[in-house]
């Protein structure tokens, strides 16, 4: 197994909106678990002279290594912070490496965010239900539902925006808990509501009902025209209405049609939220980028306002983003 080159990958198909489903982590859930997570196998350090966790200030540990026995209860953490899985393996000294490196940026979260670190030696089915094809990887679980971050290396820049954009996922899906908050009693602070309409929209979006989710938004922006993110999440959550009716089969025979007809705008439009949603971020910007450039009339034009919506899916302070900005430029002038 080859550890591909480093590609770090966004929360994207996750902010109400970009939770993935596509995981199925129920099997692993029903496992029983002990009565406190961190009691498990030894780390990437080894038996001999394993770190131990870091713990906040209330004592509870910000790294686990998980198990079959705890993993029920990661996934219920889940609903309150974020829960970052780093999956590695032993015979990958890389992949031990950078779960290190990632255990100190989660602890600098101050207990926004939890660490598990995965052995898929130790515990194969986790590999086999994130559909890891190499070590490391890094996944996310909030409020029970995955999110990609990335495959291979990444530097310690990438980690920390890639964490920003999931505190910002989580947050839009009401999960804004602090493991320890409020001293040793652990009480966590309230977390201030949503405005009505944003909540109007997440309850859609719990409901799966994207229509009213995106019809809630579109409200929001008419009365705020500047609410970011209300534009955000309206991109979103019609991303992940598109994705609705695109299935595996589906997915494969699109893609194919996208390789066979390069100028078919639905087929590149279709295949490039395929991208998106699977991490593939420059492939997914890159594909309309392309298609614009070889293309005229109301066919380039659909084609440039679908990208500022993935543009707005992605973030913008992201940098393909601005690589793809210059892209559409070079393109259009």
């Amino acid at each position: 197994m080859t550890t591909p080159a480093s590609r770090p990958v966004p929360p994207v198909a996750a902010s109400p909106l970009n939770l993935r489903g596509a995981v199925d982590l129920s099997a692993l859930k029903q496992r029983p678990a002990p009565s406190a997570p961190g009691a498990a196998a030894p780390g990437p350090a080894g038996a001999a002279g394993a770190p131990a966790a870091p713990a906040d200030h209330a004592g509870r540990p910000l790294r686990v290594d998980v198990t079959e026995g705890n993993f029920q209860e990661l996934v219920d953490l889940s609903a309150q912070v974020p829960v970052v899985i780093a999956l590695w393996a032993s015979y990958s000294p890389g992949s031990g490496q950078l779960v290190d490196v990632l255990e100190g940026i989660v602890e600098s979260y101050d207990g926004r965010l939890v660490l598990g670190a995965a052995d898929i030696d130790v515990f194969p089915e986790l590999a086999q239900a994130f559909q890891v094809q190499a070590v490391p990887t890094a996944v996310a679980v909030v409020k029970g539902q995955p999110v990609p971050l990335f495959q291979g290396g990444a530097d310690e820049q990438q980690v920390r925006s890639l964490f920003d954009e999931l505190l910002k996922v989580a947050a839009a899906n009401g999960v804004t808990g602090q493991i320890g908050a409020g001293g040793p009693g652990g009480a966590e602070p309230e977390a201030p509501p949503l405005p009505p309409l944003h909540q109007a929209a997440f309850d859609a979006i719990e409901a799966g009902d994207y229509a009213a989710a995106a019809a809630a938004y579109r409200q929001a922006l008419n009365e705020m025209p500047a609410d970011a993110e209300a534009k955000a999440g309206l991109a979103q959550v019609e991303l992940m209405d598109r994705l609705q009716a695109i299935s595996g089969p589906e997915a494969d025979a699109l893609r194919r049609l996208a390789a066979d007809e390069p100028d078919n705008l639905e087929a590149q439009l279709g295949v490039a939220d395929l991208d998106i949603a699977g991490g593939h971020i420059e492939d997914g910007l890159g594909r309309i980028v392309t298609f614009i450039g070889r293309n005229f009339g109301p066919e380039r034009e659909t084609a440039r306002v679908r990208l500022l919506e993935l543009f707005d899916v992605v973030g913008t302070g992201d940098g393909r983003v601005a690589k793809a900005r210059q892209g559409l430029a070079r393109v259009l002038f």
